[in-house]
């Protein structure tokens, strides 16, 4: 199966409750589905830019577990609104519809798992050449930022293509993988050129922070003079996630800002 179309709303497998949910307005943007072409085919991804102007640096948005949602197109508004030409592929589209999956082990066994980094990494390659084709991104100027799954994504895909100027990962696992034979960040954080920034919780269960050190020290180590990482002692997992109950405002809104002075110091910014 092939998923052609984003699906409405949250995944029911986060639980997530509304009441902290952020809403973007999409006025003075241009917002909403595309279609970009990989080697099967295409896959869907949303897009968000402004309305006016052109050349707009490119941040790629990396989806969590729960596929390409309506947080997820909410942050790619949020880029657009500070002059992004923002794209979020939807990556699990030949392995299955996240949004009609109810519990997160069933989502990790019958999809998450199956879906190995190499064809991660080709759409993300396709990703990029379609928002070239677009006329409206800079592609000299491409950033990307991910949550968890797609936080471990940012840096295996930053390890990948070395022309990425930047990178921000949420709480990306740095020591393990997910589908079977894939490499872990640690493996690969030496090949990192892209400034990149690492945002963890302290309070993380899943991501030891000593796991984190050494994927930033392996950076380092590779000659990256751009690589740090910040946590927040007392953060959960995915406290950037506002419509779930992880959610961690101040560290949320720190982690933003932190984000976007990276990327603004990195790429510069459209408007």
């Amino acid at each position: 199966m092939v998923v052609d179309t984003l699906p409405p709303g949250n995944s029911p497998a986060a639980a997530s409750p509304a009441a902290n949910a952020v809403s973007t307005p999409a006025d003075g943007l241009v917002a909403g589905e595309v279609q970009v072409p990989v080697r099967e085919g295409t896959i869907p991804a949303y897009r968000a830019m402004p309305a006016q102007g052109s050349a707009f640096p490119v941040i790629v948005v990396v989806q969590e577990i729960f596929g390409v949602h309506e947080h997820i197109r909410d942050v790619c508004r949020r880029f657009a609104k500070l002059g992004y030409f923002a794209i979020a592929p939807e990556l699990f589209a030949r392995q299955g519809d996240a949004s009609k999956v109810a519990d997160v082990n069933t989502l990790l066994a019958t999809i998450v798992r199956k879906v190995p980094d190499t064809q991660v990494m080709s759409d993300l390659d396709a990703t990029l050449a379609y928002a070239r084709s677009t006329g409206s991104a800079d592609a000299s100027r491409v950033g990307i930022t991910g949550f968890c799954w797609g936080g471990r994504i940012v840096l295996m895909y930053a390890a990948h293509n070395t022309q990425l100027r930047a990178a921000v990962a949420w709480y990306g696992p740095t020591a393990r993988s997910y589908h079977p034979g894939d490499k872990t960040a640690i493996e690969v954080a030496g090949d990192i050129k892209a400034a990149t920034l690492g945002l963890y919780g302290g309070a993380d269960q899943g991501i030891p922070v000593e796991s984190v050190e050494r994927a930033f020290a392996a950076m380092k180590a590779g000659g990256n003079r751009h690589a740090s990482f910040h946590v927040y002692p007392d953060a959960p997992h995915a406290f950037f996630a506002d419509y779930r109950p992880h959610y961690t405002k101040d560290a949320a809104e720190d982690g933003w800002r932190r984000a976007t002075d990276w990327f603004g110091e990195h790429l510069g910014r459209g408007i």
